[in-house]
């Protein structure tokens, strides 16, 4: 016998028979509903549909991987499904912060649109995400690890999704937690209904407490002489500090010697390779599991790290090592396999749209991604000429094939970045003449842009407390 499911925009909650069986060995199948009518789902319902796998991270720059050219981190795991699947590396963030970031992700909408536009608070409820979306039509949601919209980690109960808790710590404590959990949810999954497994880590986020805490976890001494020539070099632009914003001025990160940047960027390499240690846990279990032939794995990050280029630290920022990240897709004879697409600009968006196109379902109304299946299988396909970002609620980023334009509203200072000719931004050409017509044509983009965006209320954010009872 099986539960019923609640009605979209309605959280599900778990009973305590069922946290039980979860804590012991994986959340078990609960009812499925019917693919939506008159989308494709409903012609597909006789068919086989795939699974899904979407694998979160926090912080990961794009190119912080071994696969995309980095010679200071092993990443063996990632490597791997890069080499069986697509990656992308004109992949941005819609907003390099993690709510706003991660709601994109689960909705196709600009934060502007979902109501998230800074951390800690809920996606607007007329939104649907891809739990909820997905669970209307026959397939299995299941959630487990960071969600931050609004709390960080959720117990038990959350939109869309059934909630596998692992409580609330630094990365290095709860990410192992997760990939146990949902490797006990794919062993455990003998068949049924087919299912949406989220696991959402925090590394390399923990890197956070080394510029928080830089006087006592970084000092000046370094405390192991052995790694002196270990350490990585710092990146070219370190002191670069083209004209900015008053926003992004103030980013800047004064506290370290050129030695304790490379001491901090080791550190994070670290931390990149305890999260490819627990991606690597999901994909042998999913291996094992027997359902690695029909699950389409999806791998991203909500956002990237300064890594001390332009002095900065975290996130929060339009320059390339804030807004880039990972996008990885993979699953045999689905995806083509060794394709690393450097053609398309794709972002955060694009991930409900590609989901809801295998799963067979049309998307929400107003979703703003594409579908990646076209580049996926290798077909030719209509594609986007430019996209945005949202930055501090009042900056935005354009790219296009060659520029990066940034404008802040109201800031009389603008950015424009030669990404073709200067890959570290460290020339800001927007009062640049020769530049005029570029800066006009980026502009009138971006007014294209938001006279299409559907804002969301207003909505003050929640501050995160302890987790609510049961």
């Amino acid at each position: 016998m099986t539960a019923s499911l609640p009605p979209l925009g309605r959280p599900h909650r778990f009973s305590r028979r069922t946290f039980l069986k979860v804590s012991a060995a994986g959340v078990g199948g609960l009812a499925a509903g019917q693919p939506l009518a008159g989308s494709a789902g409903a012609a597909e319902a006789g068919a086989k549909r795939p699974n899904f796998m979407v694998i979160i991270c926090d912080q990961l720059n794009l190119d912080a991987i071994a696969a995309h050219g980095c010679p200071h981190v092993k990443t063996p795991n990632l490597d791997r499904l890069i080499a069986r699947g697509t990656t992308f590396m004109e992949s941005h963030s819609t907003n390099p912060v993690c709510s706003p970031a991660r709601s994109s992700i689960f909705t196709g909408r600009m934060p502007v649109e979902t109501g998230v536009t800074s951390n800690n608070l809920p996606i607007n409820p007329g939104v649907p995400n891809m739990g909820e979306w997905l669970r209307r039509t026959g397939y299995q949601t299941v959630y487990c690890g960071k969600w931050h919209l609004p709390e960080g980690y959720p117990h038990l109960v959350m939109p869309g999704f059934e909630v596998m808790p692992v409580g609330q710590a630094q990365g290095d404590l709860c990410d192992p937690i997760v990939s146990r959990e949902c490797e006990a949810f794919l062993n455990s999954r003998a068949g049924g209904e087919p299912f949406l497994l989220v696991a959402s880590f925090l590394q390399p986020h923990d890197i956070c407490y080394w510029s928080i805490h830089h006087d006592r976890l970084v000092p000046a001494d370094l405390p192991f002489a052995e790694l002196t020539g270990r350490l990585p070099p710092v990146p070219p632009n370190n002191q670069s500090r083209p004209k900015a914003p008053a926003k992004l001025d103030r980013l800047v990160f004064r506290g370290f010697s050129e030695a304790q940047w490379r001491y901090y960027l080791w550190c994070y390499y670290r931390m990149v390779e305890i999260l490819d240690a627990d991606v690597g846990r999901l994909l042998a279990a999913l291996e094992t599991s027997g359902h690695a032939d029909n699950t389409i794995v999806l791998f991203t990050s909500d956002h990237g790290e300064g890594g001390g280029r332009h002095s900065h630290v975290q996130k929060w920022y339009p320059y390339e090592e804030s807004v880039k990240v990972p996008l990885i897709v993979s699953c045999p004879g689905r995806v083509a396999e060794g394709l690393r697409d450097a053609d398309h600009l794709v972002s955060g968006l694009d991930l409900m749209s590609t989901v809801c196109d295998y799963a067979g379902v049309a998307p929400p109304p107003n979703v703003r991604g594409l579908s990646l299946r076209p580049l996926l299988e290798k077909r030719a396909a209509a594609w986007r000429d430019y996209l945005v970002t949202e930055h501090h609620q009042v900056g935005r980023m354009v790219r296009t094939a060659r520029w990066k334009y940034v404008h802040y509203e109201g800031d009389p200072v603008e950015q424009l970045f030669d990404l073709k000719n200067d890959p570290w931004e460290m020339k800001n050409l927007y009062d640049d003449p020769q530049c005029a017509d570029v800066v006009k044509d980026h502009r009138r983009r971006l007014e294209e842009w938001q006279s299409q965006m559907i804002a969301a209320p207003a909505v003050a954010p929640k501050a995160p407390g302890p987790p609510k009872k049961n």
